[in-house]
């Protein structure tokens, strides 16, 4: 009897016989995890634009709320303020209530100038990963 007999003979065009077709079969996954890192990064990369948006729309909406809230209320105290000196120093209430205004918008400045600075870098977390993949893909050599 043969021993050969019960193999059947190779396809050659079906992938996975042989080393090129190994080799095409290695090639396809490799591409395939690629696809995938790709795929969550980008995942990744649209949360952090999406969160991003929601927090700077937030952000916006408050500080316009706040604005317009300080704006009337600090214009209604200048006023009181005023009225209530207006018989004996008029013009003295309205030094102290300009550069009260003037003190305020100084230091508001320097709050939003640090808050600026302070902010985290745009997409950390997906230049991090990416970094983490490169330098694993880069040990593999």
């Amino acid at each position: 009897m043969d021993q050969y007999n019960d193999i059947p003979p190779e396809d050659p065009a079906e992938p996975g016989r042989g080393p090129v077709g190994a080799l095409f079969t290695s090639l396809a996954q490799m591409v395939a995890t690629a696809i995938g890192i790709a795929h969550t990064r980008l995942e990744l990369l649209t949360t952090e634009l999406q969160e991003e948006v929601h927090r700077v729309a937030e952000i916006m909406v408050y500080t316009a709320v706040a604005l317009l809230a300080a704006g009337v209320g600090l214009f209604l105290l200048a006023l009181v303020v005023i009225f209530v000196f207006w018989d004996t120093h008029r013009l003295a209430a309205s030094i102290a209530v300009t550069a009260t205004f003037f003190l305020i918008a100084v230091v508001a400045g320097l709050v939003l100038r640090s808050k600026v600075r302070a902010k985290p870098p745009m997409l950390d977390a997906t230049i991090a990963e990416l970094k983490k993949d490169r330098a694993a893909l880069m040990s593999r050599r």
